[in-house]
């Protein structure tokens, strides 16, 4: 339901306004230019309609306040002093629309609806404009190597900048970061940008090798050289010759396969195994990990003369929570992805499920939000995808998601009190939300009037400071 702020200093005009207009808008009211200014600032409110006449006050003042926020509402001026001037003059400074008392409330009331679809066109026209930047700027990262690379932060953009500089480079690229940051998507950008793009890009999960196994994936072995090997194989990296390799956890091989792989990047030469041959490769390595290898090595764990060889060049990704403004680009590339794989149309994301994404911490970083997404578009039974669309952790069926402080300021058993867990969780949404009762509903998944119904249940010592 969209939010209407209406001013008027005539309490019986501001009380019949509201009566007639409540079943369609979230009504606010105020007498003049402060308390209008108050609920501006505190409050998304999508339409205006104000007397241009207000006491001491004018309405083109509250016009003027309205329309410098930076998502202005839609305004509309009434007064009983109708004036082709004034109307100019209304219009001028911004004003959608000029009505005259004495008003017509179903007039009043069309011309708010219509004021809506006005604004909803304007902004879905403003959507295209940016969808289609994003586009061209997508083909322009697709002619070198980054368009799966998904990120305008300060952080991603570091990450892209450094990816061009090193990547034309033989040297050995070292990627670190958190599980499911997009470590091998960078590893592919590397591959795209390296000079050898039409080359092989051949990966290696250690970590899912024992390390004998692992040996012989990565060295080959020759037939008869253990139990099992009944024909000559070659290993990943002849595999991988001229073109990538990229080895995925490796912090995970053992040491003697430490002692193989430094040999293999010191000389650029291998040995399979069972065979005294060195073999020649041209191979790039690109190798990642989620573990710390500077800590693993001052425990001993990992070679330092590998370790070095390794990070000749670094790059750290940085976690989903970190940069938060890449969520919303990041979902509906998602979207746009899944709807296409499941045979679904794209549908968008409401205001208050991209509010759940953003609050969410991301333990599990671009992975986990793809999954969420994913589960959103093929559970979503509506013409958008919604809070409840979300997986259970970020919808409330689980108990992942914690908009507020949790037990922080609770009493002892407090904990399992149905009703103190949901005011600490009305505090919570409040706190993270500066206040704004609009954002704070959207973020605990109920509607803003049964957001205010329970704030009359929470005494004020406890919501006063909010």
């Amino acid at each position: 339901m969209k939010t209407l702020l209406i001013v008027d200093d005539e309490k019986p005009t501001r009380d019949a306004l509201r009566m007639a207009l409540e079943d369609s808008f979230d009504c606010y009211l105020a007498a003049d230019l402060k308390q209008a200014s108050s609920v501006l600032n505190s409050e998304d409110i999508d339409l205006l309609l104000t007397d241009l006449r207000l006491g001491a006050d004018s309405g083109m003042a509250v016009l003027d306040a309205a329309l410098a926020l930076p998502q202005p509402p839609v305004a509309l001026m009434m007064t009983a002093y109708g004036s082709v001037d004034t109307a100019v003059e209304a219009m001028r400074r911004g004003a959608w629309h000029f009505v005259t008392k004495p008003l017509n409330l179903d007039e009043v009331e069309l011309l708010l609806k219509r004021a809506v679809r006005s604004r909803t066109l304007e902004r879905e026209n403003v959507k295209l404009v940016a969808e289609n930047e994003t586009l061209k700027e997508s083909k322009a990262k697709a002619s070198h190597g980054l368009e799966r690379l998904i990120g305008r932060s300060p952080e991603m953009t570091r990450v892209a900048e450094k990816i061009e500089q090193i990547a034309p480079t033989r040297a050995t690229v070292l990627l670190e970061g958190e599980t499911g940051t997009g470590k091998e998507v960078v590893a592919h950008a590397l591959h795209d940008l390296s000079g050898r793009p039409g080359e092989k890009f051949v990966a290696v999960n250690c970590a899912a090798l024992s390390s004998q196994l692992l040996e012989s994936e990565l060295f080959g072995h020759e037939k008869g050289s253990f139990t099992g090997a009944s024909q000559r194989r070659v290993g990943r990296f002849e595999q991988a010759n001229g073109g990538t390799l990229f080895l995925d956890e490796i912090g995970e091989i053992d040491s003697q396969t430490q002692v193989k792989l430094l040999r293999a990047l010191s000389e650029r030469t291998i040995e399979r195994v069972g065979s005294n041959t060195p073999i020649k490769v041209d191979v790039r390595v690109i190798a990642a990990t989620n573990r710390r290898l500077a800590e693993m090595v001052e425990e001993g764990s990992f070679r330092e003369d590998l370790y070095f060889r390794l990070n000749v060049l670094g790059i750290h990704m940085p976690p989903l929570r970190e940069r938060k403004e890449d969520i919303v680009l990041l979902a509906n590339s998602f979207l746009g992805e899944f709807a296409r794989e499941n045979g679904r149309p794209e549908k968008p994301l409401t205001d208050a499920a991209l509010t759940r994404l953003l609050a969410y911490p991301w333990p599990g970083n671009v992975r986990e939000l793809r999954t969420a997404v994913e589960h959103a578009v093929v559970m979503s039974n509506l013409d958008a995808l919604d809070v409840q669309h979300l997986p259970d952790f970020l919808s409330g069926g689980g108990h992942r998601f914690e908009p507020s402080s949790s037990k922080n300021g609770l009493a002892p058993g407090e904990e399992f009190n149905l009703h103190a867990l949901e005011q600490r969780a009305i505090q919570g949404a409040l706190r993270s939300t500066d206040g704004n009762r609009t954002k704070a509903a959207e973020l605990l998944g109920i509607s803003r009037r049964t957001l205010q119904r329970k704030l009359r249940d929470i005494p004020p010592i406890q919501h006063q400071p909010l």
